[in-house]
């Protein structure tokens, strides 16, 4: 009965942080539009949110040392410029610009464009040589394109301004996730926790996100009675308190990530990631009232098999390499062992001779 109750456990671990990433990944974008509706601002928003990010990743990276007692990384200012600030950049961009497209479009249209990131991510991994060229990368991309120009095709909710933010920042969040793939991989920085990512990440990312900001938000902000020239104080603190909220949300999402990352697998987050589309755009539509016709949510599926079969050709490449892997390293081992039974082999024939030699 040992076996399985382990698996039942494990099983239920898994559900409970997949059930953990929904609340926040799904949270944030329903906040996002919730807010921004009243609240027509979003890149002050964003820089609220890296602000909250930065302030809980740093407390939870002093929680860190006073339980461990190891001191967390710190780069150093060449590393921190050099190696962190494109990352940095592309990400500011990547969120500031989805947020921004909340403005004109609805969540469905939204979540369909974002899912057209893969095809950016697979284009940069490939001129960045993290992924290996493949004939059925062809598929993923005709599946995913064909998808997407079916769900906006005779859109009545379809907005070109909305569409072109998103699409643009999905488009450079495929320059995001390659840099940050690239980031972590390097192990001598020691940025693999997502705490110590963030907290480095932040600063930069409000500093790239800053003059935007001033160019497209500071002067109406500054008039606008929703924060600055408020006038009375507790509908101040309600501004502030619901921006902080979302800052809170983005945290929660990275760290959620993390753990399901860490806890299960890579692979189960791309597929609850999958799974996590289908219930925005089930959501919307029955919470928000997105409109979706029948050509439009087939066009979802055709687009959501692409991201699948990209997901099963990622899963298989990652099993042939660790098969190679471990095939080689079977190799190495018996290469170090034959040579030692070889020496065995050749004292026994010498002191067979030399037995051999005594009888003469």
């Amino acid at each position: 009965m040992e076996y399985p109750l382990q698996f039942l456990c494990r099983g239920l671990r898994t559900v409970g942080l997949v059930l953990l990433y929904y609340c926040f990944s799904i949270g944030i974008t329903f906040y996002n539009k919730w807010l921004l509706k009243e609240f027509h601002f979003p890149l002050f928003m964003t820089l609220v949110h890296l602000m909250i990010i930065f302030i809980l990743a740093a407390v939870t990276r002093t929680l860190m040392q006073c339980w461990t007692g190891k001191p967390r990384v710190v780069l150093g200012w060449s590393q921190y410029l050099t190696k962190a600030a494109p990352t940095a950049l592309a990400t500011a961009l990547d969120i500031g610009l989805s947020n921004w497209s909340f403005l004109f479009i609805t969540i469905s249209l939204y979540t369909m464009t974002k899912s057209s990131a893969v095809l950016f991510i697979l284009f940069f991994s490939l001129v960045f040589k993290l992924e290996e060229k493949n004939p059925c990368l062809i598929v993923v991309v005709v599946l995913i394109a064909s998808g997407l120009f079916m769900f906006t095709f005779e859109s009545t909710q379809f907005n070109v301004e909305g569409f072109v933010l998103v699409l643009l920042a999905s488009f450079i969040g495929g320059i995001r996730w390659t840099l940050t793939q690239i980031l972590l991989q390097k192990a001598e920085l020691g940025l693999q926790n997502p705490v110590d990512t963030m907290y480095h990440l932040q600063p930069l990312m409000f500093v790239g996100l800053f003059p935007l900001f001033l160019y497209n938000e500071g002067l109406s902000l500054c008039l606008s009675e929703k924060l600055f020239r408020v006038s009375e104080l507790p509908s101040l603190l309600h501004s502030l308190l619901t921006l902080s909220a979302g800052g809170a949300l983005a945290f929660g999402l990275g760290f959620s990530e993390f753990l399901l990352v860490s806890k299960t697998s890579s692979l189960t987050l791309s597929i609850s990631g999958i799974f996590k589309e289908v219930c925005t755009l089930l959501l919307a539509a029955h919470l928000m009232g997105d409109e979706m016709s029948v050509l439009n949510w087939l066009g979802f599926a055709v687009c959501l098999s692409g991201i699948s079969l990209h997901v099963g050709l990622k899963a298989c490449h990652s099993r042939g390499k660790a098969g190679q892997v471990r095939l080689q390293s079977l190799k190495n081992s018996s290469s170090d062992i034959l040579p030692l039974l070889r020496r065995d082999g050749c004292s026994e024939e010498e002191e067979e001779e030399e037995d051999h030699d005594e009888d003469h």
